[in-house]
């Protein structure tokens, strides 16, 4: 009782503060960045270089009333193989403006559902990109599969494309609160798309998983977390649902009085947290699990842990290039972002030119303070040495940096002469921590809760 005292003294339950999976923020992004900027960042990449490569498929049979992201619904495959066929222009498009060698490290397709595309448009997309930009040695092939969108045809497409990661989304296995969030998706038929991914050799499963949802209680989230163990993911994703009706129209259809409250979602949290790891899964960041053979958990135990748009990862690549419309590049100079209108960026892409429409350039500041929430997102410390030596900080300097925050949160955090810590117990503070290093003005309505 006493921590959740502290907590709620410190806001943590009325604070709304961004999941910094990167900085600056895409609030802060602006129209000053273009096409231009994203072709000469794309024509500085050094030939040879290991790149991240990420295409977004914006269709979804139905739309989920729990998601934020840009998606749109199509009952025909019609526009999802036009799309497809951007994508294949989009990638020529890429390979004139990069210099040649480049491969990749890892290559994802998210969505909506990219497992809408028929078989044969799934084979084509991956022989285009790897024709293009060979998969580098250990690199990663990922898709995101929707187990009410996958037949044998589509996963033996995968398959022979070289997919050696699945991702599926879960959220919760009560029929109940699949039926509040639009999202009906039994266990059985989670369980027949995980043994098409065993059955073809893929060994590597993610799973994303909510806490948060309408109507979940401490009983119904632990029964989906046992169901989710029995599938044996080797990594997962236990992300509070961000209830941002304002931003995310079809949320509207969700009642918010069966919303658990902040102190509620905590529990919640906490349960399913303790569950993964009394059965083994490695705690990773604020929101990840992972069987101790996953990349992840290596990254994290040797300090390699990073964060990207798609939460934690160990790739290390410095470039991370996105295709398909709404996507967002990162390079060293900065973020690009492609125009979130499907046919807006169609459009751009058959005239033979990038859809960027927004982004941000680095400044000298954003490197290091991007560096500094990255540290406390992943590892949850600040260490002195790194700042003094890899980014010019002198220490009185960076006491000077660190000691207010250390008086706010006061016996919550550690601080001394080797930087700024958070012990394990403090660890939900972890986002609202991070925040006061972010030096751009934040409009928490903007964002989902702290916790």
């Amino acid at each position: 009782m006493e921590q959740q005292s502290q907590l709620r003294r410190l806001g943590l339950f009325d604070a709304r503060v961004p999941r910094y999976t990167s900085y600056p923020t895409a609030p802060q992004f602006t129209r000053n960045i273009g096409p231009s900027h994203f072709r000469d960042w794309i024509s500085a990449i050094p030939a040879g270089d290991a790149i991240s490569l990420y295409i977004h498929v914006p269709f979804c049979r139905r739309l989920c009333w729990f998601c934020a992201c840009r998606t749109q619904g199509t009952q025909s495959e019609d526009p999802v193989r036009a799309y497809a066929q951007t994508i294949l222009d989009e990638i020529a498009l890429l390979k004139t403006a990069i210099a040649p060698g480049v491969r990749l490290s890892r290559l994802h397709w998210g969505g909506g559902t990219p497992t809408l595309m028929p078989a044969e448009t799934i084979r084509r997309v991956a022989e285009a990109v790897f024709s293009a930009f060979p998969l580098a040695e250990g690199g990663e092939f990922s898709v995101e599969i929707d187990p009410n969108e996958i037949d044998v045809p589509r996963m033996d497409a995968l398959a022979e494309a070289g997919l050696n990661r699945a991702s599926i989304g879960v959220q919760d296995f009560d029929p109940d609160i699949q039926r509040v969030i639009g999202r009906e998706q039994s266990y059985e038929l989670t369980r027949r798309a995980v043994d098409m991914i065993r059955d073809r050799g893929i060994a590597s499963l993610n799973a994303d998983i909510l806490y948060g949802l309408p109507d979940q209680d401490p009983d119904r989230i632990a029964r989906t977390v046992g169901q989710l163990i029995t599938l044996d993911p080797d990594r997962v994703a236990l992300y509070g649902y961000a209830h941002v009706p304002w931003m995310a129209k079809r949320q509207v259809m969700i009642p918010e009085e069966k919303l658990p409250g902040p102190q509620e979602r905590l529990r919640l949290f906490e349960v399913a947290r303790d569950m993964f790891t009394a059965e083994g899964y490695a705690e990773i960041g604020i929101d990840h699990f992972a069987r101790p053979c996953d990349g992840l958990a290596r990254a994290q135990s040797e300090g390699r842990l990073r964060r990207n748009f798609q939460g934690y990862t160990d790739d290390q690549a410095g470039v991370l290039i996105g295709l398909g419309a709404s996507s967002i590049s990162r390079f060293p100079q900065g973020y690009a972002q492609n125009t979130p209108a499907t046919g807006a960026h169609v459009a751009a892409i058959r005239d033979g030119r990038f859809s960027t429409m927004r982004g941000h350039a680095f400044s000298p500041e954003d490197h290091w303070r991007a560096r500094m929430i990255e540290a406390l997102m992943c590892d949850f410390e600040i260490r002195a040495k790194e700042f003094i030596e890899e980014h010019g900080f002198t220490p009185s300097g960076l006491a000077a940096l660190l000691a207010p925050v250390a008086r706010e949160f006061g016996d919550m955090v550690e601080h001394d002469a080797q930087g700024l810590r958070i012990p394990p117990h403090c660890r939900a503070l972890t986002r609202m921590v991070a925040q006061r290093f972010d030096a751009y003005e934040m409009a928490a309505s903007g964002h989902s809760s702290a916790i």
